[in-house]
């Protein structure tokens, strides 16, 4: 990630500058995954999912089987399927929303649904790259902790994740180009009763937490730059 942040950073995108008329705040929204968090996190370990707020909405990375933008954006702290935790302030910077949207589609081109991987390309590594880029700081240890011990999340799992896959297909819907966003729509669901490999790459990702019938907020998808 490191190579990669250098290449949209903010000060690339000429986002500080002496005029504060456009700062905002970068906050890591995190979220649960499973309610074992509340007895693994006094150890320093838990199942999160993270969002990175900026100028008013909140950005994640999420699976999805093809090979588009898989960043989305949600209203704050209000990320479908998962359960709002707390919020980790990371600075300050001052870009502008049109100068943003820029940064963001050029993200959206990195990160494609169908390369989301539980433990080397999650959506806390996204959020770590997020911040990297626009603050210089990196994410607390603790939110992707677990990702880096992969090989003890089915144990930590509760059943019903570890026997049950909710594959979700995305379909993507044109919006006014002024936005820039595409609104997703969920088929339904395909549920697969034995483990394979596209169950670790969803273990984080709220595409798959979600269901038609759940959650509480939209999700759209950020349209990739072209290049």
């Amino acid at each position: 990630m490191g190579d990669e942040s250098t290449s949209n950073s903010v000060s690339q995108l000429g986002g500080i500058d002496g005029n504060k008329s456009h700062e905002t705040q970068v906050v890591l929204n995190v979220y649960d995954l499973t309610p074992l968090n509340n007895y693994t996190v006094w150890f320093g370990l838990g199942i999160f999912h993270s969002g990175i707020e900026v100028h008013g909405k909140e950005y994640g990375f999420g699976a999805h089987d093809f090979p588009v933008s898989g960043v989305f954006e949600v209203e704050p702290r209000s990320c479908p399927g998962f359960i709002y935790r707390c919020s980790v302030s990371l600075g300050r910077i001052n870009m502008h929303p049109s100068e943003f949207r820029t940064f963001i589609e050029n993200v959206a081109s990195e990160y494609h649904g169908d390369t989301y991987h539980l433990i080397s390309k999650n959506c806390n590594h996204f959020t770590d790259d997020m911040a990297c880029r626009l603050t210089q700081k990196r994410i607390p240890g603790w939110v992707n902790r677990l990702a880096r011990l992969g090989s003890l999340c089915s144990c930590l799992l509760p059943e019903s994740l570890q026997v049950t896959t909710v594959k979700q297909i995305p379909e993507y819907h044109h919006e006014s180009e002024e936005d820039g966003t595409e609104t997703l729509s969920i088929t339904t669901p395909r549920v697969s009763e034995e483990l394979d490999d596209d169950q670790e790459k969803r273990l984080l990702s709220p595409l798959a937490a979600m269901s038609p019938v759940a959650g509480s907020g939209d999700v759209t998808f950020v349209k990739e730059a072209h290049k």
